[in-house]
């Protein structure tokens, strides 16, 4: 292919656009790592930022350097007549994820990355090369999608429940922790390890010589018996030794150790819903080719992990963690939106007033007087189970939401914990509906966007480029305007409701769950 002055300034953008939807995607599945951390103030929200941020790295870094150019293999590029044609829709893709994913993050709205990119290259590819350039036998992307999280969401729910049933409304207490905190911690560790390390890494060298030792030789039940046995005695060790200081912080320790395991899978497996359509067209303008998957260099890994982390500490991504965390809190009152529709439907959902009593703790405040969101033991439940079935899904090769994932394991463990059954119970569930149909609509909204974008290109040209950058910035902008405007009518209908609330109660100590959030931020 001879190469033009077009597909010079389309191999600038594809790097620009490279750079900005990968931060785009680090803003939305930020809350996604640490929501759970900063519900449960284990730590501040900063420093659970640093921290995931620093594993999102590693967990790139780790990821397989062969990267697919058409995520999941949704459409053929051979199909679409010439390679400017495959250029058309990977710039599509691009123009049409970074504001869609922006759109949502500041509304505060958790989004899939992954969903996104593949309906867009499903709405590019048609528009381009039509049905015969989409491969509609890949029924199996959106099946994966689906069952991970119909996983997620009864594993987290059968351990809550279990683990609930056990320690009941208080993790901190040290003759409870002491008595079951071994083996509680053991079985989360054991998950982590087997997920993480030897499903999501298991084409590394050393993994292989360990499993090959210890799964292959025992078979996977005893192997994870032991496993098991041998992290519980370990936990009970350094219990003994370290005293108190353990049994307070056992299980707020977990949901760290969770945070970085989920942290490193997401690195591993979201990498390709940033990086794969701006190298397919590096690859394009450098070989004049394009293939299936394409060999990526290390500091490409190591670069796209920083801008991760960069749009994880981005404020957009703040409001994301924000409201995901209030949607699953154990807290009676908070502060969210959620359509009349979306609550009409919540109230023929959520138990009756009266008929269900709780099993979650109510909220307390921790020393610096924050509310807080989760405790510790449902915080380490739900990010063991989000990095455990991520990890999996990565090792064998499934497509898998982060966003899923994440959110059905802190639904499903506020459901295990009956939180639907006091307070803002159909405003939270209300805002689980309304986020759920997002997900299918912002899957709609990406392959319709991105097949107009597409056919603007192919008929325009470059000019078509830069209108749709320029749609890409008023969209962009007009977004943010109405999600700024939502969130002051957000705080003055939830203080005109504190005020309405305190003169029922005769009280002032009417407190919404989220009230100390701000400065977490």
């Amino acid at each position: 292919m001879e190469l033009t002055a077009f597909h010079y300034v389309i191999g600038v953008i594809a790097l620009i656009m490279l750079i900005w939807n990968t931060i785009e995607v680090g803003r939305n599945d930020a809350a996604n790592i640490v929501n759970a951390v900063f519900g449960a103030r284990v730590m501040p929200r900063n420093k659970a930022v640093w921290l995931a941020g620093i594993a999102v790295v590693i967990g790139a870094m780790a990821s397989s350097p062969v990267m697919e150019t058409a995520r999941k293999g949704i459409f053929d590029p051979g199909a679409l007549g010439d390679l400017q044609s495959a250029m058309y829709v990977y710039i599509a893709v691009y123009i049409t994820n970074t504001v869609l994913l922006f759109s949502f993050s500041a509304f505060g709205m958790p989004v899939s990355t992954t969903a996104c990119l593949v309906f867009a290259l499903l709405g590019g590819g048609l528009a381009m090369g039509g049905m015969e350039a989409i491969h509609w036998d890949k029924s199996q992307v959106i099946l994966g999608i689906i069952c991970s999280i119909i996983v997620s969401g009864i594993a987290g729910f059968l351990v809550q429940r279990m683990f609930r049933g056990v320690v009941r409304d208080d993790c901190e207490d040290t003759k409870v922790v002491g008595l079951h905190g071994p083996w509680m911690a053991g079985a989360l560790m054991t998950g982590l390890v087997y997920f993480l390390v030897m499903k999501g890494m298991k084409n590394v060298a050393w993994v292989k010589l360990i499993k090959s030792h210890t799964f292959d030789q025992f078979g996977a039940p005893m192997a994870l018996i032991i496993i098991w046995g041998a992290l519980s005695l370990f936990t009970f060790f350094l219990m003994k030794v370290l005293g108190q200081r353990i049994h307070r912080n056992l299980f707020g320790g977990m949901a760290v150790l969770g945070m970085i395991a989920t942290a490193v899978a997401f690195g591993q497996n979201d990498l390709a819903n940033c990086a794969s359509p701006g190298l397919a067209i590096m690859m394009i303008l450098k070989h004049g080719t394009i293939a299936s998957k394409v060999n990526v260099a290390w500091y490409w890994l190591f670069g796209c992990g920083v801008l991760l982390f960069m749009g994880m500490s981005s404020k957009t991504a703040q409001r994301v963690t924000r409201a995901e965390v209030n949607t699953g809190s154990q807290g009676d009152l908070v502060k969210l939106y959620a359509p009349q529709w979306c609550i009409a439907v919540a109230r023929w959902v959520v138990p009756k007033s009266g008929q269900e009593q709780a099993l979650a703790p109510t909220p307390k405040k921790t020393s610096k007087n924050k509310l807080q969101h989760y405790d510790a033991l449902r915080a380490a439940v739900i990010t063991s189970v989000t990095g455990s079935v991520i990890a999996f899904a990565s090792g064998m090769g499934l497509p898998v939401s982060t966003t899923y994932v994440a959110f059905a394991a802190v639904i499903s463990t506020g459901w295990a914990d009956k939180i639907f059954a006091r307070g803002d119970a159909a405003l939270k569930m209300g805002r689980t509906i309304w986020v759920v149909f997002c997900w299918f609509f912002s899957a709609l909204i990406a392959a319709t966007a991105a097949g107009f974008v597409t056919k603007l290109i192919s008929i325009a040209g470059i000019i078509g480029v830069f209108v749709g950058l320029a749609i890409n910035l008023y969209v962009r902008f007009l977004m943010k305007r109405k999600a700024d405007q939502q969130e002051e009518l957000l705080n003055q209908a939830s203080a005109a409701r504190k005020e309405e609330l305190r003169k029922q109660q005769g009280s002032d100590s009417v407190q919404f769950a989220s009230d100390a959030d701000q400065d977490q931020m």
